[in-house]
């Protein structure tokens, strides 16, 4: 609906164009009127950039493709500068022509009503025609609407000089016509000079003024941003691209981080409908960070799974322990070389006054397929873990047991009562001393289990 309001404007546009340039021309012939005359070129450069205009907003508009990733908005600046260049032609056969006549004294002018009644009707298609585009260019954000307008505005300012130079000659000032085209060359070097700077600037990517100070102090607000390094913008079209950098804490994941990155993107669009903004992130080690959460930090982003993380000091030294999950198809070699390129990064992080003590701990690196077992298999299994919670008897009430077949061996899930006020430590102590009991016992078959730990609230 947008593309056919611009559109229908602009060929209208071109309609009047046509309209008053031949008008202008007749009566300019028939009269001898420089002044009319030099109007006629000025209409009909016009009627040439409405026409540019015309095609311009029917391509503008067209959404970006596999060449054009931007879209195409800048044809509206690249159509709006060639209007301005025809503006300035105009003004240089404008000036040249009168400045002869003045200087030659060939003047000969009729100020006949019909020149005056085509200069008048001029200024009213003019006045309701810059109207009509400059209402659709604030509504659309176009240029190349916004250089039209200009131009049938700079024609009212012009024909009402020429207006005035008939006047004159009426009364046999004959160089007055000449004057008022000259005065006419000078507003239109003045418009064309102020759009062409607007058009060359959207071109070289100008940034459009106060957007990216707007957008910094948008961003600057949003909690998990420490700082705004950059932000960029450009135009294109009636649309402005944002590019800002953010500095965030590592300790941000990737989904916490996508999160933070999608709400800076809508603070900003909420401020500045009219933006698309790319935001890009830089990551910094917080002073607030732990050496545990360093730790785990470098093992989420070099792909080391840790775990049981511990730090202590003594006098000037650090002690670092973990544990390391490796795949169990790995041989000790492979796994103890995992291990030292673990240690080296740590000891790259925290410096050299640190021991590091590797556990590596077998683990599947994969998802496992499981079958239920049959009932009686079921049952039993229950009747077993009941049995073993006899060895611990700081649990309770074993419920929600269920077994899941992995080849040979039986996987085994288990949820049992603790009191409220047990510390999780004490209780993790329980829950592990229970599934290795349960482990142990070959009978069992039981190759995995685990036990989950809840609160007895009756």
């Amino acid at each position: 609906m947008t593309n056919n309001k611009k559109e229908n404007v602009a060929a209208s546009s071109v309609l009047a164009g046509f309209t008053l340039t031949a008008g202008k021309f007749v009566v300019g012939l028939m009269t001898g009127s420089m002044g009319i005359l030099s109007e006629a070129a000025h209409s009909l450069l016009d009627m040439g950039a409405a026409i540019i205009t015309y095609f311009a907003v029917r391509v503008s508009d067209k959404p970006a493709d596999e060449d054009h990733h931007y879209g195409h908005g800048k044809i509206e600046a690249f159509s709006a500068l060639i209007e301005t260049i025809l503006l300035f032609m105009t003004s240089g056969w404008i000036m040249y022509e009168a400045g002869k006549r003045l200087m030659t004294g060939d003047i000969e002018v009729e100020a006949t009503w019909y020149a005056f009644a085509v200069v008048i009707v001029s200024i009213l298609i003019d006045f309701t025609r810059s109207r009509a585009l400059m209402k659709v260019a604030k509504e659309t954000g176009s240029q190349a609407l916004e250089a039209d307008a200009l131009h049938f505005r700079t024609d009212i300012w012009s024909s009402t000089v020429v207006l005035i130079g008939l006047f004159c000659v009426l009364f046999g000032i004959k160089g007055a016509d000449s004057v008022a085209a000259l005065f006419v060359a000078l507003i239109v070097i003045k418009v064309g000079y102020d759009m062409g700077k607007r058009t060359f600037d959207v071109l070289i990517d100008t940034a459009p003024a106060g957007i990216a100070e707007k957008a910094r102090e948008i961003l600057k607000k949003i909690p998990g941003i420490i700082e705004v390094e950059s932000v960029r913008a450009r135009a294109v079209g009636p649309n402005a691209y944002i590019d800002a950098l953010l500095v965030v804490g590592r300790k941000l994941n990737a989904e916490a981080l996508h999160d933070l990155t999608e709400k800076s993107k809508a603070a900003v669009r909420t401020e500045l409908p009219e933006a698309e903004i790319l935001i890009q992130t830089r990551s910094i080690q917080l002073s607030t960070e732990t050496i545990v959460e360093s730790i785990h930090i470098l093992g989420h982003k070099h792909g080391f799974p840790v775990h049981h993380v511990t730090v202590d000091q003594q006098i000037n030294k650090r002690y670092v322990s973990y544990d390391l999950e490796v795949s169990r198809s790995l041989t000790v070699k492979e796994a103890h070389a995992k291990a030292t390129e673990f240690e080296t990064l740590i000891a790259q992080e925290l410096g050299e006054a640190v021991e590091i003590s590797t556990h590596i701990d077998p683990s599947d690196d994969q998802s496992l397929e499981s079958v239920g077992v049959e009932a009686v298999e079921s049952e039993k299994i229950a009747r077993e873990i009941q049995e073993a919670m006899k060895h611990t008897p700081k649990l309770s009430e074993a419920h929600n047991i269920l077994a899941r077949k992995t080849g040979e061996k039986n996987i085994v899930t288990v949820h049992c009562y603790a009191d409220p006020n047990m510390s999780i430590e004490e209780a993790h102590d329980y829950a592990t001393k229970l599934e290795n009991f349960l482990t142990e016992k070959k009978e069992y078959h039981i190759g995995r289990a685990v036990v989950h730990v809840e609160p007895l609230l009756r």
